[in-house]
């Protein structure tokens, strides 16, 4: 489906060879060079693209002037080997809520995290993705080109958006866990050319500019994965969403989603989905299967939850619940119940700014804000009401990016019941990455724990 207003290009060998003048970023090959470290040693891969920096590997390929520089203390910290820092034994006791660990590197904005299992994968505008295991460095890859800005996780498959409009798809090698490979950089070139031969392909994506409908001409900025279908979604500030196939990853659909740039989308149940955009609007889109046995797909739009002046910035869903969760640049969080035929649930109100972003897991939600603070909730069991819990402070800058886990421990909440706690994760753009734990139920609801926090700052 091609939501664009088609344009005709120029036949045969001169528009392909126009084409490919023209746009300098079209993939050359689907297999970029990567770099894994473990233990100090670098294992290189057959591609071309630049080093993967790591602590743990002595050749660094940064080229910030900082780095180049004699003063840069880095090799002679104590705790080159250790970034995370550590209160151990501190939460052990007691429903206690408040900051595990921070690391702050000097290598940009923190734009993407994800959780699985016991590894954490963190993406920044250094084009790294790290991996972290048990607070300390697991390993890493890095992509050539485009900051990490979106980044979905699954059995050990890795989807991440960038900054140059693609997606790539990453995966754990079988014999050594500590080796991701590029497999596949969306769209595929052989789909890319065989588009691009067709004029029908083509859409004006602005004045006197077209290009393939198959491909995002701005950056990716969500992805969001239905595992049960099949289908990855990719949201970009090219105001398109597009249907990704993930066994052959093939595009089967852009969606002229929004008027502006589509910043955050969400799969829900029963073939919806949810997208929230600049234009101010959060809208439900419901999927339909085509051409049989689900060869390609069809998304129409069903409902506009919400249509104001501030962006929307971020949407949360919980499968446990049925409730759609919405931040916006004004602030607030607005929820919907979808077992009420997406009934208007409320409104949380707690940031003095914009919500950057937002996770729900069981019955807590939080939300992370440009005002450098996280804002936890818990969703009643019954009702709509909900009730904070207490309020995250720390980060240095607006915190970008959250997701939550279950915490294995739990504490004692009386003779013979033990409450849940919850490991909540935050990326900033003060380039630093915090760990919270987080007791669902606190004695008494007050702020986050004031002991003092030790950043270990390191400049790579």
């Amino acid at each position: 489906m091609r939501d664009y207003k088609e344009k005709s290009s120029p036949k045969g060998l001169n528009k392909l060879i126009n084409l490919f003048r023209a746009d300098p970023e079209v993939p050359q090959s689907n297999s970029e060079e990567y770099y894994s470290t473990h233990n100090g040693f670098s294992t290189r891969s057959s591609g071309t693209s630049p080093d993967y920096s790591s602590d743990m590997n002595p050749v660094s390929t940064s080229t910030l002037p900082y780095n180049l520089s004699p003063l840069n203390p880095t090799m002679l910290s104590p705790f080159t080997k250790s970034p995370w820092v550590h209160f151990g034994g501190f939460f052990d006791e007691g429903p206690t809520t408040g900051l595990v660990g921070s690391l702050v590197r000097e290598e940009g904005h923190v734009y993407s995290l994800a959780a699985s299992g016991e590894l954490l994968f963190t993406g920044s505008e250094s084009r790294n993705i790290r991996v972290w295991k048990n607070q300390h460095e697991f390993t890493g890859f890095k992509s050539s080109s485009g900051f990490v800005k979106a980044m979905v996780i699954t059995d050990g498959k890795i989807f991440t958006g960038h900054q140059d409009g693609k997606i790539r798809f990453w995966k754990v090698s079988r014999k050594d866990p500590t080796v991701y490979k590029l497999v596949a950089s969306l769209p595929l070139m052989k789909d890319f050319i065989k588009s691009s031969i067709n004029p029908s392909n083509y859409v004006e994506v602005r004045r006197h500019r077209n290009t393939v409908w198959i491909r995002h001409f701005d950056a990716v900025s969500c992805l969001s994965l239905d595992e049960e279908a099949g289908l990855l979604y990719s949201g970009s500030w090219d105001k398109t969403v597009k249907v990704w196939r993930v066994s052959d990853f093939k595009c089967l659909e852009s969606i002229k989603a929004h008027d502006d740039a589509v910043n955050t989308v969400a799969v829900g149940s029963d073939g919806l989905v949810f997208t929230g955009s600049a234009d101010g609007t959060v809208k439900v889109w419901r999927r339909e299967m085509i051409n049989g046995k689900g060869r390609t797909t069809r998304h129409l739009a069903v409902k506009t939850l919400l249509q104001g002046e501030s962006a929307i910035t971020s949407i949360a869903m919980s499968t446990e619940s049925g409730i759609v969760y919405a931040g916006s640049s004004d602030g607030k969080v607005n929820y919907w119940d979808m077992n009420r035929r997406f009934a208007y649930g409320g409104v949380l109100r707690n940031h003095k700014m914009a919500v950057l972003c937002l996770a729900v897991s069981g019955r807590l939600v939080v939300s992370g804000s440009a005002d450098k603070s996280l804002c936890v909730w818990r969703r009643e069991e019954k009702g709509e009401a909900h009730t904070k819990v207490t309020m995250l402070t720390g980060h240095e800058g607006p915190v970008k990016c959250v997701t939550v886990k279950e915490d294995e421990e739990r504490y004692q909440i009386g003779s013979d019941c033990r409450g849940q706690r919850w490991v909540v994760y935050s990326g900033s753009l003060d380039r630093s990455v915090k760990v919270w734990r987080v007791a669902e139920y606190m004695e008494a609801q007050s702020e986050p724990n004031s002991r003092a926090e030790y950043d270990l700052r390191r400049k790579l």
